[in-house]
């Protein structure tokens, strides 16, 4: 490729998906020090993500170059720190699968708190093929580890296809639930 550019603003998806990459990365040795249980303990301790930093999370995908419309509800309350994390992380998921997967695609993020549960709905719109099939999905494991993660407050996740092209997750989980 002429001047070794990424087609279709490549470049911004791969700049999106590494700074992702590495806040996790980041965040994964904020805990590995903490359970170093008796060493010198010198790993930053920086707060872990919360429902509101969706906000964030959107704003790095659009920088990215993909559309993203977020509507949020109910999130500027407290859940358990566990919980929140893995909402947070499901999310984080999904979108880094449309930059990934789905070049050209809008995404949108519907994400609800109320008394009782946590409602989840990721999807997006396929981009320029729309419902096309999409090549190298991968092993799963990403899908998995969503599954997994919700699972383990009582909750449910589907991922799929959706109607009409596109891909979409969707995910609820009781605000109660305990991680086991």
């Amino acid at each position: 490729m002429p001047g070794g550019q990424a087609p279709g603003g490549g470049e911004r998806q791969f700049g999106s998906i590494e700074t992702i990459g590495r806040t996790a990365q980041d965040e994964l040795r904020v805990v590995l020090g903490l359970l170093r249980d008796g060493e010198d303990g010198t790993a930053p301790l920086a707060p872990a993500p919360r429902l509101i930093d969706v906000k964030d999370l959107a704003g790095t995908v659009r920088a990215a170059g993909v559309p993203v419309e977020l509507r949020m509800e109910g999130t500027d309350r407290r859940l358990s720190p566990s919980l929140e994390l893995s909402v947070y992380r499901v999310v984080q998921e999904a979108l880094t699968n449309v930059v990934k997967h789905a070049p050209g695609a809008r995404a949108a993020v519907e994400l609800t708190v109320s008394a009782g549960k946590v409602r989840l709905d990721v999807r997006d719109d396929g981009g320029p093929g729309g419902g096309a099939p999409r090549a190298g999905l991968g092993t799963g494991h990403g899908i998995t580890g969503m599954r997994e993660r919700i699972g383990a407050f009582g909750g449910w996740l589907v991922a799929g296809p959706a109607a009409g092209g596109g891909f979409r997750v969707t995910a609820e989980v009781p605000v109660g639930g305990a991680a086991s």
